[in-house]
């Protein structure tokens, strides 16, 4: 193998996007209010939070029990399909998108939800598409035959 299959990046991007996405929408909202009002907001709001935060935990309990990492710019050791990977090969990805939306709704910024698009653009150029060659490295055909029954997002 290659040192630049080794790992998939050098920079945890995913956090990093989230984190980064978060903060130009409360900029924006500060410079530029794009209030959400409308009934049951909040409420929604605060079950996509949940929801986010539970997948997310939910993944990474299943990358720990399969004693690899769940930093996303370290090299895998272990394919895992088990846990949300069943349904999704970016579980926490998608939670970190449920997360920015359930922050838009719960707070009334609208701009969580206009980041939201780019942040998983960002994601998928960053890290996805680093990931899946740093994957197909180090699994073949496992990981092929895995990518056959299981959708990259949702």
């Amino acid at each position: 193998m290659n040192v630049y299959r080794a790992r998939p990046n050098s920079i945890p991007w995913p956090p990093l996007l989230l984190v980064l996405f978060g903060a130009a929408a409360i900029a924006a909202f500060a410079a530029l209010p794009l209030p959400l009002v409308f009934h049951l907001s909040r409420l929604l709001g605060a079950v996509l939070i949940l929801a986010g935060l539970a997948v997310d935990f939910w993944a990474m309990r299943s990358l720990q029990q399969a004693h690899t990492t769940i930093l996303p710019h370290r090299g895998s050791n272990h394919l895992v399909t088990e846990g949300p990977f069943r349904f999704s090969r970016n579980p926490i990805y998608v939670a970190n998108l449920l997360l920015l939306a359930g922050i838009g709704l719960a707070t009334g910024n609208g701009w969580f939800i206009v980041v939201m698009p780019f942040d998983a653009l960002a994601m998928h150029y960053l890290a996805v598409l680093r990931e899946e060659r740093h994957l197909l490295a180090q699994f073949g055909y496992r990981y092929e035959n895995y990518c056959r029954k299981v959708r990259r997002w949702i």
